[in-house]
């Protein structure tokens, strides 16, 4: 019997990617859809790392299962780092893509083109059943935020982030490419050796 790990997130989409780039590492993944007890973890850490900790140290001890507790977003230089760790809330409301796309352009308006560089974070942490954490990793994945929304996959600011080696968006490019560059499949790459400790 395969041993289980649970992935610490709600959210349907990220929980596809993050299928899609660890289903062959030899564990029976659950997401948090099989647990409605499990906490509702305050991401109030100021790093992606604090709070992908955070996650998996508060999932790990409540559940007493392993746990990959993952935090990502996307870093702008040109607006000081923003939208960073709010990155899903940064027009205010948890998950509302349209808005905060719709925030970043404006934001980014004034701009000339040559200040549109952004790059994706992704920071993950294992934590064993009693709670401690076993490894961490971060992964990055470097781009250029468009004037206007490209493709329809992907989630968050996908569709804005172009990649120019492939001169197509998250939101343009197939599963299968982005599971190989993104700033999530480099993170939990990096994790797959302590995954097989499991």
């Amino acid at each position: 019997m395969p041993p289980l790990l649970v992935v610490g997130t709600r959210n349907p989409k990220k929980r596809q990617e993050i299928l899609g780039i660890l289903g062959d590492c030899g564990a029976e993944l659950r997401d948090l859809t099989h647990y409605p007890g499990a906490p509702e973890v305050v991401e109030d850490g100021k790093t992606f790392e604090e709070n992908a900790r955070k996650k998996a140290v508060e999932l790990a001890a409540h559940l007493h299962e392993w746990v990959l507790g993952e935090d990502s977003g996307l870093v702008v230089p040109a607006l000081n780092g923003r939208p960073g760790v709010y990155s899903a809330r940064y027009a205010g409301k948890q998950g509302d893509d349209a808005a905060n796309n719709a925030r970043l352009l404006a934001e980014l308006g004034p701009l000339p083109d040559d200040h549109r560089a952004a790059y994706y974070v992704c920071a993950a942490a294992l934590a064993d059943p009693t709670g401690q954490v076993r490894a961490t990793a971060e992964g990055r994945c470097h781009g250029v935020i468009l004037r206007e929304r490209r493709g329809a996959g992907g989630f968050g600011y996908d569709p804005l982030f172009l990649i120019p080696e492939y001169h197509q968006t998250f939101g343009e490019l197939s599963a299968r490419v982005k599971h190989a560059i993104s700033h999530r499949a480099r993170a939990l790459a990096q994790m797959r050796p302590a995954l097989r400790g499991l």
